[in-house]
């Protein structure tokens, strides 16, 4: 079988933060198979580096490249160097140009209550501050360096993972839901500072997906349960399912979409209450005379 990756023939280079696990790492696989090269931030220890030199083997065998970074995303400085490496790398292959996709898939942030009735428990400016830093602004910041140093130009894609978390509450996630909404707040800015400029950027707000950034959530277990239990199309959303979308969406036909908080659940976010179609079938409904 042929998948929408393998066939969609796509150009230039990507850029993906938090390119190592996850969404990221989906999308620098499906993304490289589609015929891109990914320039790859992430921060990994030595224990999870295997991933990461996996997830390069597998671009470079689809015959791509892949120039991964192992920095903070987040950190300015960092950021610039990465940049300075990037534009060096394109200039010496004669492309000026050539960043066609980036996404911003960064999930680091503090999981505290707002309010504790110890002072030590509940979370503080600090860490509101870098929650909301790394998960929603360094969007802003890694976009205006691409469009000021001419790395993307008119036809280029901007996108941004987010989730229903952004607009639901669950225990302890008032500042990574408070990043999330902020983060599709900047995607719909974005969108329309960049319009003019031919560039689009819209949020993939994905269904509950198991990631490492969803099992350091208290309770997560009970959220994956109440997951599966009500997605009408009976499964947890994939890392892969993005991917797949967002090949989709670098086409040059999706010009025109921009702005927008995209979802990719299988119908999830629009279940309040679901009961599956044999169990519907089975049941007797008395009807008023």
């Amino acid at each position: 079988m042929t998948t929408q990756s393998q066939s969609s023939g796509l150009q230039g280079w990507a850029l993906i933060l938090g390119a190592s696990s996850g969404f990221g790492g989906a999308a620098s696989l499906a993304l490289a198979k589609a015929g891109m090269h990914i320039f790859g931030v992430h921060l990994d220890r030595k224990a999870t580096m295997p991933n990461v030199e996996r997830i390069i083997s597998e671009i470079k065998h689809a015959g791509r490249e892949a120039v991964f970074f192992n920095v903070n995303a987040s950190d300015s400085e960092k950021r610039c160097d990465v940049l300075d490496q990037m534009e060096k790398i394109l200039a010496d292959r004669g492309e000026s140009s050539a960043v066609n996709v980036m996404l911003h898939s960064l999930a680091f942030g503090t999981l505290k209550p707002f309010v504790a009735l110890s002072p030590k428990d509940a979370i503080t400016s600090v860490q509101m501050d870098m929650t909301l830093g790394v998960m929603a602004h360094s969007l802003i910041y890694w976009v205006q360096e691409l469009v000021t140093r001419k790395l993307m130009v008119r036809g280029g894609r901007v996108y941004a993972m987010t989730s229903s978390g952004g607009r639901r509450v669950w225990a302890g996630y008032g500042a990574v839901s408070a990043a999330k909404a902020a983060l599709e707040s900047h995607i719909r800015q974005l969108a329309m500072e960049l319009a003019p400029m031919g560039i689009t950027a819209n949020a993939i707000r994905a269904g509950v997906t198991d990631t490492p950034a969803l099992r350091k959530i208290p309770g997560s277990q009970e959220i994956v349960e109440t997951a599966m239990r009500l997605n009408p199309s009976g499964r947890l959303t994939t890392p892969e399912d993005i991917a797949e979308i967002l090949v989709t969406l670098s086409r040059p036909e999706t010009y025109w979409m921009t702005g927008n908080v995209i979802g990719v659940d299988g119908g999830e976010d629009v279940v309040a209450f679901f009961i599956s179609p044999s169990t519907a079938a089975g049941t007797e409904r008395s009807t008023p005379a």
